[in-house]
């Protein structure tokens, strides 16, 4: 009976050592499948390495370009049910910095403590952003409403919009609006840009420019500005 007992042991422990070995070399293409995390937005040309050290080569996030980055799970979280990836542009990488992680459970996801600089393409044209800067962002989501937002968001920006010069940056605090992120950006001017972006990947800009001279006023019409009290203000809207 005893010997019995002792091979029930053993087959226990062998099963033990198994699934931790299974889950040591889980790769981390597997892992960030079955995250969800590619239907949040976030993909890449290649992922290899371990759930505990990976790489994503060429990673972005909709139409932003995010390059090459280091990407691990945090142990600590999966034991309440709650994924952690950390993520981190390694040293001399070309593409964007960043630093940061992606917080996921089964019906929530968000972004904790994101510091970055993401060149932006023309995800946002024709408003012409060339960077997001991301000073410790914390954005969550519960479903598809929008839970909680921190940190600062700094947008550079560069020419012109129908001739009309564009201040070169805007700046402001991210938060809740309904089920919608919000940023709403302004400069040291006083004009400014609202984006708002929903958890299924929509975004909706307002760019908010002034002027008193009725022929930039009749140009900025022809482009699509419409006349507000704030001023001459641009909507357009799009997805990541």
């Amino acid at each position: 009976m005893s010997g019995f007992r002792l091979n029930i042991g053993r087959g226990t422990l062998f099963a033990a050592i198994l699934v931790v070995a299974l889950i040591v070399t889980l790769p981390l293409r597997l892992a960030l499948a079955w995250f969800g995390v590619a239907e949040a937005g976030m993909t890449a040309r290649e992922v290899t390495g371990s759930i505990w050290s990976g790489r994503m080569v060429e990673a972005r996030f909709g139409q932003i370009a995010l390059g090459e980055l280091a990407a691990r799970v945090s142990p600590l979280p999966l034991l309440i049910g709650h994924a952690r990836i950390v993520l981190a542009a390694p040293d001399g990488a070309a593409g964007s910095r960043l630093s940061g992680a992606i917080d996921v459970t089964r019906h929530n996801i968000g972004l904790s403590h994101v510091t970055a600089s993401l060149p932006v393409g023309n995800a946002f044209s024709p408003v012409p952003v060339t960077t997001l800067e991301l000073d410790d962002v914390s954005v969550g989501y519960a479903g598809d409403t929008c839970e909680r937002a921190e940190g600062r968001v700094r947008a550079l920006l560069t020419g012109d919009v129908a001739g009309q010069r564009i201040p070169t940056t805007m700046s402001g605090t991210p938060r809740c609006d309904g089920t919608a992120l919000l940023l709403p950006l302004t400069s040291p001017a006083g004009e400014g840009s609202t984006i708002r972006i929903w958890r299924d990947g929509r975004y909706r800009t307002d760019l908010t420019l002034a002027t008193s001279d009725p022929t930039q006023v009749a140009r900025l019409q022809g482009f699509g500005f419409v006349q507000t009290p704030q001023g001459m203000q641009l909507a357009i809207e799009g997805r990541f």
